[in-house]
C-alpha cells in the first residue's frame, strides 16, 4: 500500500485542481465560455504544481515522452484564448488524454475504492471494460 501525507500544500493543491476541473466542466455546460474555461485551465495548472511541488511539475511536463502531450495543450489554451474555445479545447483535450494516459489504471483503483463509485466499478460490463483496457483477455 502507498503512503500518501496530506498536508496543507497538498490539499490546497487538490483543491485548486478540483476548482479547476469545475471551472472547465462549468465553462463546457454555459456552451464553451472562454472565460470560465481559460480560469479552468489555470487553477488545474496550478493545482497541479501545488500538489506535486515545481519541479516535478516541470519535469512531468518536459520529459521527453509527454512533449506530445504539452505542445497539445499548450496549443488549445492558446487557442482557446485567441476565442476559439471548441477547438481550444478539442486540442486542449487530446493534448491531456496523452499526458495523463498513464495515471487510468491508477484512477480507476483510487475510483474503486470510493462507495458509490466503487460499487458501479465492480460490475460485470464496467469491469469488463476495464480489463480489456488494462489489456487482459477477456471473453466476450
Amino acid at each position: 500500500m502507498v503512503s500518501f501525507e496530506m498536508n496543507d500544500r497538498k490539499k490546497i493543491g487538490l483543491g485548486l485542481t478540483g476548482f479547476g476541473i469545475f471551472f472547465s466542466f462549468l465553462g463546457v455546460m454555459f456552451l464553451f465560455d472562454k472565460g470560465l474555461l481559460a480560469m479552468g485551465n489555470i487553477l488545474f495548472v496550478s493545482g497541479v504544481s501545488v500538489t506535486i511541488g515545481l519541479k516535478s511539475t516541470m519535469q512531468f511536463f518536459m520529459k521527453r515522452s509527454n512533449f506530445k502531450g504539452t505542445i497539445s495543450f499548450g496549443i488549445g489554451f492558446f487557442i482557446l484564448i485567441l476565442g476559439w474555445p471548441i477547438l481550444g479545447m478539442i486540442v486542449e483535450s487530446y493534448g491531456f488524454i496523452v499526458l495523463f494516459s498513464g495515471f487510468w489504471p491508477t484512477l480507476a483503483v483510487f475510483i474503486q475504492k470510493i462507495p458509490v463509485l466503487g460499487w458501479l466499478f465492480q460490475q460485470p460490463y464496467i469491469r469488463s471494460l476495464l480489463d480489456r483496457y488494462r489489456g487482459k483477455r477477456v471473453p466476450v
